[in-house]
């Protein structure tokens, strides 16, 4: 039994980006963040989410939604009764990564060994070139060339020209790239052959989510990834055929312990595994790197694009990725 009685605490903060995040669908200036503590009297967890408007979620619906969790809190629920007592989504995955924490804590052990992990591994993540115009993506690329991995934020029209830029500046970079809905089925014909010659390797979300049909009728030179059409597990039976690849996301699944069901499910049906982040704090990304552990690619940068993360951050190497001190989580 958990000790008790336990307490939740919530908070939310802004956290400044070193630079402008653009996307197919607006631009970021700050990471919003909520974050969610439990504390028993001995041990304390935490877990912070990215509330997402496109997903119906802003800053204050999700620090309410888990303010009215208090009561649950400290009558006893626990992470397993979270999966039903909350929807997926930016609020429960805050509580279901600070019961993590929290367990861990009391057991003392390590989140992932309460996984069944065993250790955690450093991966490569890939690091996020903003939407901008071909000359500036191209000077972008040319200041990261070094990293192995870029992901390409695109909209439509012009993007191969933002390919091209990128390519002759990182011409040894591996490339994946990014429409965030932003493509029709066009886009996506027209595109998808000289992105092969360029040596591109996914294409993520590249139709809206609401209407993308046409992938299970268009050749896939490149693989496809679902992002905004793959939340939870029980998304995948309808994906089968129009993708190749989910990208999971913690905020999406509600929390990790969705996540690794989705995982588990996804590889079953035989789909690749991407993991990905929203623009949070190195505390969002440490338990979306026990999900990294089964991934064929990772995309947890966010923290490279703050201005300042937290204390005892994970620990960035280039683009090398490090377990999380426990001090940060988990």
């Amino acid at each position: 039994m958990a000790p008790h009685p336990q307490r939740l605490h919530v908070t939310k903060r802004s956290w400044p980006l070193a630079r402008p995040f653009v996307i197919s669908r607006g631009r970021k200036i700050t990471a919003d963040v909520v974050v969610a503590e439990l504390h028993d009297g001995d041990s304390q967890g935490r877990g912070e989410c990215v509330p997402y408007p496109h997903y119906g979620e802003s800053i204050d619906s999700v620090f309410e939604a888990l303010e009215a969790m208090k009561s649950a809190v400290f009558s006893g629920l626990n992470r397993e009764s979270l999966q039903q007592a909350m929807p997926p989504g930016a609020a429960r995955n805050a509580l279901d990564a600070a019961f993590w924490d929290i367990e861990a804590k009391r057991a003392y052990c390590s989140a992932a060994e309460l996984a069944g992990l065993g250790a955690l591994k450093p991966v490569t993540t890939a690091y996020t070139l903003s939407l901008d115009t071909p000359e500036r993506m191209g000077e972008a690329a040319a200041a990261h060339r070094a990293r192995p991995l870029l992901k390409l934020k695109l909209t439509g029209d012009g993007d191969l020209e933002r390919v091209r830029a990128v390519r002759r500046n990182a011409p040894v970079s591996r490339l994946i790239v990014d429409t965030n809905e932003g493509w029709t089925p066009r886009h996506f014909a027209e595109l998808s052959p000289a992105f092969a010659e360029l040596g591109v390797e996914l294409i993520e979300q590249p139709l809206p989510a609401s209407d993308d049909e046409a992938l299970a009728e268009l050749p896939h030179l490149i693989p496809v990834c679902a992002d905004e059409s793959c939340h939870t597990a029980a998304d995948l039976d309808r994906l089968a055929g129009k993708y190749d690849v989910i990208n999971i996301k913690l905020d999406k699944t509600g929390g990790l312990t969705a996540a690794l069901v989705l995982a588990e499910e996804a590889k079953k049906r035989g789909f690749g595994i991407m993991v990905g982040c929203m623009i949070g704090t190195s505390l969002a990304m440490a338990p979306a790197m026990l999900v990294a552990q089964q991934a064929s690619v990772v995309d947890l940068d966010a923290p490279l694009l703050l201005a300042a993360d937290r204390n005892q951050g994970l620990r960035y190497d280039g683009s090398l990725v490090y377990p999380p001190d426990p001090k940060l989580w988990g």
